[in-house]
């Protein structure tokens, strides 16, 4: 076989890559050019739908008004607490925690937050029916200790408050509902 010159080489290897990127340029213009595949239908979705429920939440403001106003409460009685407001799915909106208060009050304030909302009932009351059912005690994320407040609309639970951090549960549960009843202003 014989040798190509060099001159012979880099034109044919011109060539080849020239060819290359025709072919490519050529791809992409068809795919380019191509109609689009059509988007799926859209399912219309309102309340009439029985696969559908509406619900009520908190904004954010609204609960940072119901915190701050559980966290002036607790100060004009010279309490250092920690207070917790959760939605109806138990998810934390706001959390604050107190000048002075002590390290396990926010996780606590959570806790009792979410409890109050789970059951729409204050955690004192909760705390009373564990003598029945003792065993309510260990569902995870729960604190059956007075100081949870659920927030309702028309009777139904949409958040709860917790606080925590005061010598006693009452006076958690007093500042919680001071939390509550701020949202009724």
């Amino acid at each position: 076989m014989k040798k190509l010159s060099l001159r012979a080489r880099v034109l044919t290897g011109t060539v080849a890559v020239a060819a290359l990127g025709a072919g490519t340029f050529g791809a992409v213009s068809a795919s380019a050019s191509a109609p689009a595949a059509a988007p799926a239908a859209a399912v219309k979705a309102d309340t009439d739908n029985r696969n559908l429920q509406q619900s009520t939440h908190l904004t954010v403001a609204a609960a940072t008004k119901a915190a701050q106003a559980t966290l002036d409460a607790a100060k004009k009685e010279n309490q250092r607490v920690s207070v917790a407001v959760v939605d109806r799915n138990g998810n934390t909106i706001v959390t604050l925690r107190g000048d002075g208060a002590g390290p396990q009050s926010p996780e606590s304030a959570v806790k009792k937050a979410y409890t109050a909302v789970s059951w729409n009932a204050p955690t004192s009351e909760l705390a009373k029916r564990l003598q029945q059912t003792p065993n309510l005690k260990d569902i995870p994320g729960t604190l059956f200790l007075a100081g949870g407040a659920p927030v309702q609309v028309k009777g139904a639970p949409v958040a709860g408050i917790g606080v925590a951090g005061a010598p006693s549960g009452d006076l958690d549960e007093k500042f919680a509902q001071a939390g509550v009843a701020a949202l009724a202003r």
